[in-house]
């Protein structure tokens, strides 16, 4: 251990009232009414939020952005979000007083990071900071997998989640520690057992010992253990997928854009494919690497254990090769009496001619991704990338349904007012 972590401290009411909305999950009483009667009390507004340091940070023509990595404060929040630093967002510190961004950057201070509801499907997800309030105490956290459980305290192996080094450290439970499984789900710490994947937070001292010791407060964890047989790998940890497009494949890898599983997934992932990674078609008959084409459908099963950028990165585990396949376009969105709401029209080629143009339904199912982290709006001027429906009116021109919709520029793109 090169750093000495303190923990971390609630923040105070004084803080809490900087924020604009209620905070704390937590803390928001269940709302009840009167039999009969339409009012209801004790209701209040609970906005998102995640506590942990500021790994990254942008400052340059597109604005200004943090991103944040540690744990939500509730169950569904995120662990990890980039967001917009506005002039309307508040940092402050515990006493409600202004701290400036780069001291808590510098300082590797902990924040509370609360942001609005709307924020993008990616991963990590993207949105706008309203208030930081600054943690008066520290921590740091380990990601990795309980290699021994003893009384009281379990032996993690793993990488330090803010610093990527290799670490092992004996992690004692504190009395009100908070542990929660991979559905979010409360659990004791006797259902903790050897093999399981955890990621756990801990601090303030570190005893010095071999291995270090420390105390922790809230640890996520993988309740499937390793399989015995196994491939090193985590007994229900292939769960996630996606169903979608393959939109790239280069270098052992595809680029896969679609609707992530029920159960786990993102719905834009570069997938390493090799020799473990199992490619069948719809009937279930193996087929090669080779029928993996830009445009194809495929259903992909993988890790949900990622890298945390975006794109996500992780190995295939299967491949379900599909019949369909789409139509890639690329070209410029361009202002059209043709095309009405929900409807974009696309002058394919960026070029002068009109023989090729297509005009693309938007609808829900569409996948929007933008590859420069914006909000991904399709407006006039903006250069695309899209897969469409093969399936297209004999009009000129020609209308079909858009399924991967790419931005990829949006230099020339029509401001909004």
């Amino acid at each position: 251990m090169n750093k000495m972590y303190k923990v971390l401290a609630t923040a105070t009411l004084m803080a809490m009232a900087a924020i604009p909305v209620a905070a704390s999950a937590q803390d928001v009483p269940a709302p009840t009414a009167p039999n009969g009667q339409g009012v209801i009390l004790n209701q209040a507004k609970v906005v998102p939020g995640t506590m942990g340091q500021i790994t990254d940070f942008v400052n340059d023509h597109t604005g200004k952005f943090i991103t944040v990595t540690g744990r939500g404060l509730a169950p569904s929040d995120q662990s990890e979000i980039v967001l917009a630093i506005t002039k309307d967002t508040k940092i402050v510190d515990s006493k409600g007083k202004t701290v400036p961004l780069k001291t808590i950057i510098d300082e590797k201070k902990v924040v509370k990071a609360f942001y609005g509801p709307n924020i993008t499907k990616s991963l990590p997800a993207r949105g706008t900071a309203l208030t930081l309030v600054v943690q008066d105490q520290s921590f740091t956290a380990i990601d990795g997998s309980v290699s021994e459980v003893r009384d009281g305290s379990i032996l993690v192996k793993g990488k330090d989640l803010y610093n990527g080094n290799e670490d092992t450290i004996v992690l004692h439970f504190a009395d009100k520690a908070t542990i929660l499984d991979q559905d979010g789900k409360a659990i004791q710490a006797g259902d903790i057992k050897e093999g399981m994947s955890v990621k756990a937070f801990y601090g303030p001292a570190v005893a010095m010992s071999l291995p270090p010791q420390s105390t922790t407060n809230y640890i996520r964890v993988n309740t499937h253990t390793e399989t015995s047989e196994g491939e090193g790998e985590v007994g229900n940890e292939f769960t996630a997928g996606t169903d979608g497009v393959v939109t790239s494949t280069e270098d052992g890898k595809i680029t896969l854009i679609g609707k992530a599983h029920e159960k786990g997934g993102v719905n834009y992932v570069i997938l390493t494919v090799d020799d473990k990674t199992q490619i069948v078609d719809e009937d279930g008959k193996a087929v090669s690497k080779d029928a993996l084409k830009e445009g194809i459908h495929a259903d992909a099963t993988y890790s949900n254990v990622m890298t945390m950028i975006y794109p996500a990165r992780t190995h295939a585990s299967k491949l379900v090769v599909k019949k369909a396949e789409s139509v890639k376009i690329e070209g410029t969105i361009a202002p059209s009496d043709s095309s009405s709401k929900d409807q974009v029209y696309v002058n394919v080629g960026s070029d002068d001619s009109k023989t090729n143009d297509v005009i693309l339904n938007i609808s829900k199912d569409t996948q929007i991704i933008d590859d420069l982290g914006g909000e991904g709006a399709l407006r006039a001027g903006t250069k695309i990338i899209a897969y469409h429906s093969p399936i297209m009116t004999r009009s000129l021109p020609g209308i079909t349904n858009a399924e991967v919709v790419i931005v990829t520029s949006i230099e020339n793109a029509v401001q909004p007012r």
